[in-house]
C-alpha cells in the first residue's frame, strides 16, 4: 500500500461528511533513516473536521487499507488546533526529523504534552506493532508552520484491482507533456536515459505523480498523460526538491546518517571501482595548500571520502572530470565514512600540474637523474633541476552538477528550480 493513497482516501471520506479539507501535505522526512517507507512520506490532512470523527475515519481507514507486512507500523495522530497554531517544539521536531533520527517516545511525549490523540492503528493481519508511524505523523503535524520553501505534487490513483500488474502509461504523451511544463514541472522524464520518471516501479496504486512549484503546472502535465483508468487524484503540498534535509558541515563533525553540504578540496585522483562506482577523498580547506599544480596537505589533515555511484548514471562523468587541486562543496548523505554524493559545485578548478620537463633539443620527456639530482635527457644529456609547470585542459567547467532526475532523491532539490550560489549546470 501506499501511504499517500490513504491519505487521500481519508481526506475524500473528510471531505463527504461535508467537512471542509483546506490541505493536504506530503512530507519527505530524513532519506538516511532505515525504519521507513521508500522515500521516508509523512502525510497530513488540514481540515475542521471534529477531531474525534477524523480519528474515526482515519483509523479505519488505515487498518483497512495497511498490508500485510511484518515491517508496517502505522500510527495516527490528530492535533485539535489550527495549523498556523502548532507549538513550536512540534515544528523543531519536524525540523530535526528531517536532519536527525527520533526515537518514538519523543513523539508520544508531545502527543500527551498537548491531549492530542493517537494510536498504532492495528491491522486485521497484526496487532503486535509499536505504530513508529506516529513520528512521521508528528513531524507531519509540525511541518506546515515550518515549509519555507513549497512545491507540489499531483498523484494520479489507478483502480486498486489493478495493483500489481504493469501500468498502462503511454509514454510518449509523457516526454510531450514534460515538455509543455518545464521547467515549472520538473524530473517528470530523464531525456538521455529515456525514462520515464514519474510512474513507479512499486507494486502500489500510484499510477503517475507530477512534481512542480505550481499547482497548475502538475494539474496541466498530468492532464496531458494518456493512460489506463485513473481511480482518483490529489494534490499535496510538500518539501519534495528543497533540500531542506541538508545542514552546513564540515570535516572531521560529520554525524553518520545525515545530509551535508561540506566545503572541501579534491585530495585523491577519481577511482572507479567494481560496479562502476567512483570514489575520492576531500580534505579541509584549511588543511591545504595548493599552488601551480602543487598540493600539499598538512599532516594529520583531516579528509573524507566522497562517492557517486552507479544508479547515478551520468552523473559520475562530470565526478570523474575532477582532479587534485579542485576546490568545492560536496553534497550528500553522509554514512560509514563516506559522502553519497547528490550534487557537487566546483568553486575553482586547478589548471596546474607538475611534470617531467621536456628536453629543449629533442622535445622528448626527460627522466629522473636520481634523488636530488633534478633531470636529464638521456639521448642529448640536457638536464633541468626541477619539474615544469603545465597548464592543464579541463573539460569540467564551474557550477554546480547533480545527479540526473531518474537518481534524484525526492528531498533534494533540482538546480532547475534555481536559488544556488554558482552557475548550474541542470539535468533534463
Amino acid at each position: 500500500m501506499c501511504t499517500t493513497y490513504v491519505a487521500a482516501r481519508i481526506a475524500d471520506q473528510i471531505a463527504e461528511t461535508g467537512a471542509t479539507v483546506t490541505r493536504k501535505l506530503l512530507v519527505r522526512l530524513n532519506p538516511a533513516v532505515k525504519r521507513k517507507t521508500r522515500g521516508n512520506a509523512a502525510l497530513a490532512i488540514h481540515s475542521d473536521c471534529e477531531p474525534d470523527r477524523a480519528y474515526r475515519i482515519a483509523s479505519e481507514t488505515i487498518g483497512a487499507l495497511t498490508a500485510p507486512d511484518d515491517r508496517t507500523s502505522p500510527g495516527l495522530v490528530v492535533a485539535a488546533c489550527e495549523p498556523d497554531q502548532i507549538p513550536d517544539p512540534v515544528v523543531e521536531f519536524y525540523l530535526d526529523a528531517l536532519r536527525q533520527i527520533h526515537d518514538l517516545q519523543r513523539a508520544l511525549e508531545l502527543a500527551r504534552t498537548y491531549d492530542w490523540k493517537h494510536d498504532a492503528v492495528s491491522t486485521d493481519h497484526d496487532n503486535s506493532h509499536d505504530g513508529y508511524g506516529r513520528i512521521g505523523a508528528v513531524a507531519a503535524i509540525g511541518a506546515w508552520k515550518a515549509f519555507e520553501d513549497c512545491t507540489y505534487e499531483h498523484l494520479s490513483y489507478r483502480e486498486l484491482h489493478r495493483c500489481g500488474t504493469p501500468r498502462d502509461v503511454k509514454d510518449e504523451t509523457v516526454f510531450d507533456a514534460a515538455d509543455r511544463v518545464y521547467p515549472d514541472a520538473w524530473d517528470t522524464v530523464d531525456k538521455i536515459e529515456q525514462e520515464v520518471v514519474c510512474v513507479p516501479n512499486a507494486p502500489g496504486p500510484i499510477l503517475y505523480g507530477i512534481r512542480g512549484d505550481t499547482k497548475s503546472a502538475c494539474k496541466a502535465a498530468a492532464a496531458a498523460i494518456d493512460s489506463e483508468a485513473v481511480e482518483r487524484t490529489a494534490l499535496f503540498a510538500t518539501n519534495q526538491g528543497t533540500d531542506v534535509h541538508l545542514t552546513d558541515g564540515t570535516i572531521g563533525s560529520l554525524q553518520a546518517d545525515a545530509g551535508y553540504r561540506v566545503d572541501g578540496i579534491v585530495v585523491s585522483e577519481p577511482e572507479i571501482r567494481e560496479g562502476g562506482h567512483t570514489f575520492f577523498d576531500i580534505a579541509h580547506p584549511t588543511d591545504v595548500d595548493v599552488s601551480e599544480g602543487i598540493v600539499d596537505m598538512d599532516d594529520g589533515g583531516r579528509t573524507v571520502q566522497c562517492a557517486a555511484f552507479e544508479p547515478t548514471k551520468r552523473f559520475r562523468k562530470h565526478v570523474q572530470r575532477l582532479a587534485v587541486g579542485d576546490e568545492g562543496t560536496f553534497v550528500g548523505e553522509y554514512d560509514r565514512g563516506t559522502i553519497k554524493l547528490e550534487k557537487f559545485c566546483v568553486r575553482s578548478l586547478n589548471r596546474y600540474d607538475r611534470q617531467n620537463p621536456t628536453c629543449s633539443s629533442c622535445g622528448r620527456r626527460m627522466k629522473s637523474a636520481g634523488r636530488n639530482q633534478g633531470f636529464r635527457c638521456r639521448a642529448c644529456n640536457t638536464s633541468a633541476a626541477e619539474k615544469a609547470v603545465v597548464e592543464l585542459t579541463r573539460n569540467l567547467e564551474r557550477g554546480w552538477y547533480e545527479v540526473p532526475p531518474c537518481a534524484r532523491r525526492h528531498v533534494a532539490k533540482p538546480l532547475i528550480r534555481g536559488g544556488f550560489d554558482a552557475p548550474t549546470h541542470p539535468e533534463r
